[in-house]
């Protein structure tokens, strides 16, 4: 039985960062740039006023209140470039680009409208407040100006990103390629239909439908996924299928524990594969196998039970997945338990948890009821794992741990901390 620490180190050595392709940006929502993005262009691309009111040529010395304008023209949110009367004001609404020779706005607010067109549009206007060169307005390069870094090279592109490069112009954008995942559930057992009534000893497979969603919310794609009975010939052909499909990793779910049934390292043995451990010092999800197969891809064998499956997910897959996205190494951040906990010592458990904020405002994590491997019901509860450390039998209220979110993608968006460059 292999560390836990021992046996992340041993899946990180062996997956290497996946090559680059270009990919629009309407398919990049869950991509990882491959290199720096800089900005080709300004933004905003020309200065525009900030408030809906009126532009000014304050000359760079600002105007007393009291002074009157006479209005000359507007200008309202894509028209172009209007040269103005520098003696004149002119209606502006907001996001209008702002005429040529005018530099301040005043607000709609901190006028007095004395005089108005036939159409009730302000023909001469007084000012109520004192303008002050370039007030309320958005300069051109103020967001970001042509050339500067918009995104640095492994970083995730979230809805955020998205709002940035599309303000930018940016039709396509170079992303790490996606891991190319199969999915393959063991047990003559499982129903994969809901809507098929179970018989006797039968149970719904709760676990594909999981990790057919986290995977490609944690960066991957999913090109198989099948179920296949407790049949070494059966699960040795899903095997090929996935390699048939470029699959790079290989995730199963069940038989490879120690029951007569454990098919899999033997099955794995037969073809080839290389098993780099089997067994790791933790809790749920021991049994958790890790090999190389024949042709490169990397096997991950779950163990059966739903929250075991979680876990191995959390804590192995999504760490391989993160390496070849080009991702540094995730770390936890270090957080105070809320309440005394005790363990069995020698086995690392990862807790169902959420975080709370205690009397004195401080944030903490309190371990929640219902933590046995089956039991999926207590996850809807859960906003983190918390891992108690390997050493430990008894920890204390206020004893710090390794706190991690229910998804390594919610630990990139939260940036540094997340990776533990600083503590909450």
């Amino acid at each position: 039985m292999i560390a836990f620490e021992d046996a992340v180190d041993c899946v990180l050595q062996a997956c290497g960062r996946l090559p680059a392709e270009r990919v629009a940006l309407t398919e990049a929502l869950g991509r990882v740039t491959a290199g720096e993005i800089r900005s080709p262009v300004d933004l905003p691309s020309f200065d525009n006023s900030a408030m809906d009111g009126f532009a000014l040529c304050t000359d760079g010395h600002g105007i007393p209140a009291g002074r009157e304008f006479a209005v000359g023209g507007e200008q309202v949110a894509g028209d172009g470039v209007r040269h103005a009367d520098r003696g004149r004001a002119c209606s502006i609404m907001t996001g209008a680009r702002l005429p040529d020779g005018l530099d301040a706005i005043v607000p709609v607010e901190q006028v007095d409208v004395f005089e108005r067109n036939a159409d009730a549009r302000p023909t001469r206007i007084r000012l109520a407040a004192a303008v002050a060169p370039g007030q309320h307005l958005r300069r051109a390069g103020e967001d970001i100006a042509a050339g500067a870094l918009a995104l640095p090279a492994g970083h995730w592109i979230g809805a955020n990103e998205l709002m940035l490069l599309a303000g930018l112009g940016l039709a396509q954008v170079d992303a790490v390629r996606r891991p190319r995942v199969a999915l393959l559930s063991t047990g003559r057992e499982l129903v994969d239909d809901p809507a098929r009534p179970l018989q006797p000893g039968q149970i719904r497979n709760s676990s594909a439908p999981f990790l057919a969603a986290r995977v490609p919310a944690a960066g991957g794609e999913v090109v198989l996924r099948a179920t296949v009975p407790d049949e070494p010939a059966r699960f040795a052909a899903a095997l090929e299928q996935a390699a048939g499909g470029g699959a790079q990793l290989v995730l199963s779910t069940g038989a490879v524990s120690m029951g007569r049934f454990d098919f899999i390292p033997e099955v794995l043995r037969s073809l080839g594969a290389e098993i780099l451990f089997h067994k790791v010092a933790m809790r749920p999800g021991k049994p958790l196998l890790f090999a190389r197969l024949p042709g490169g891809a990397l096997f991950f064998g779950l163990p059966g039970n739903p929250v075991s499956s979680v876990v191995g997910l959390r804590f192995f897959v999504e760490p391989a997945m993160r390496a070849m996205l080009g991702l540094p190494r995730e770390r936890g951040w270090r957080l105070p338990l809320m309440h005394d906990a005790s363990k069995k010592p020698g086995f690392r458990l990862h807790q169902k948890a959420r975080l709370q904020l205690g009397a004195t405002g401080r944030l903490g994590v309190e371990l929640l009821p219902g933590q046995e491997s089956f039991r999926t019901r207590p996850l809807i509860d859960s906003t983190v794992w918390a891992a108690l450390p390997a050493d430990r039998e008894a920890l204390a209220a206020g004893d710090i741990v390794d706190v991690f979110p229910l998804a390594h993608e919610a630990g990139v968006a939260l940036g540094p901390q997340a990776t533990g460059a600083a503590s909450p």
